[in-house]
């Protein structure tokens, strides 16, 4: 059973692969490369915002990050805490309606960043117009696993479990899920994002790195979705 699709995705993931190869092309530090790439995530909102998509995912740092060279974490941390603390970014996601969310292992992070995620959560708890999921210390399995256990903290039966059930416990809950998965940088795997949300998005992959990926690149993808029939497993 096929069915045709809207034209416009309701809920877009993207994957924000390539900022270090960009800078080693450049001839610049990696952390120039991660800087180009947040930069294009607030564009990448107003393209989202334009075309009345409802949610944007972006995968923004993975459990397995980690594993990267401390000064690289560190200053990825240190760059979701400036941007996030900006109150010029704030003021401009409130304006243009979108709700910022964090999903992931906040615990993970450093104590300053957790307490500017709060804030940026807080001050734009009521817009409604895009919701802007950044994944931080997020992998597909952890969010599994998470949703599992708080099933079993809360005392849930195995004859009570539903996939309906089991998608209110996972990060993402209440959102609806992807309909289509957006991965740039070459790529072509899934790297244990949203594993369980993700199962019937149709998947588009593009050889540009994140920093490169502009509008139109944008909007070849999107044409490339609405030119789709999504079977849903059938």
């Amino acid at each position: 059973m096929e069915q045709q699709n809207n034209a416009i995705p309701q809920h877009i993931v993207l994957f924000l692969d390539g900022n270090r190869r960009w800078a080693r092309e450049h001839g610049l530090p990696f952390l120039e490369g991660h800087k180009a790439g947040y930069e294009n995530v607030l564009r990448l909102c107003d393209w989202c915002k334009d075309r009345k998509i409802k949610v944007l995912t972006a995968y923004g740092f993975s459990t397995e990050n980690w594993n990267r060279p401390p000064e690289e974490v560190g200053y990825l941390m240190k760059l979701f805490e400036i941007g996030l603390s900006d109150k010029q970014n704030t003021e401009k996601f409130q304006k243009d309606g979108v709700r910022v969310r964090i999903i992931g292992q906040k615990e993970r992070l450093p104590l300053s960043l957790q307490r500017v995620i709060h804030e940026v959560e807080d001050a734009t708890k009521k817009q409604s117009n895009l919701f802007l999921n950044l994944a931080v210390s997020y992998g597909g399995r952890w969010d599994i696993v998470q949703a599992v256990q708080k099933m079993v903290r809360e005392g849930i039966q195995s004859e009570q479990v539903s996939e309906e059930l089991f998608e209110q416990y996972l990060s993402t809950a209440n959102l609806p899920v992807p309909d289509f998965v957006v991965r740039v940088g070459g790529e072509i795997r899934l790297s244990n994002f949203l594993l369980w949300q993700s199962a019937y998005a149709e998947l588009y992959f593009s050889n540009k790195y994140w920093p490169d990926f502009e509008e139109q690149d944008f909007d070849e993808a999107l044409a490339e979705y609405a030119r789709r029939s999504r079977r849903f497993g059938h």
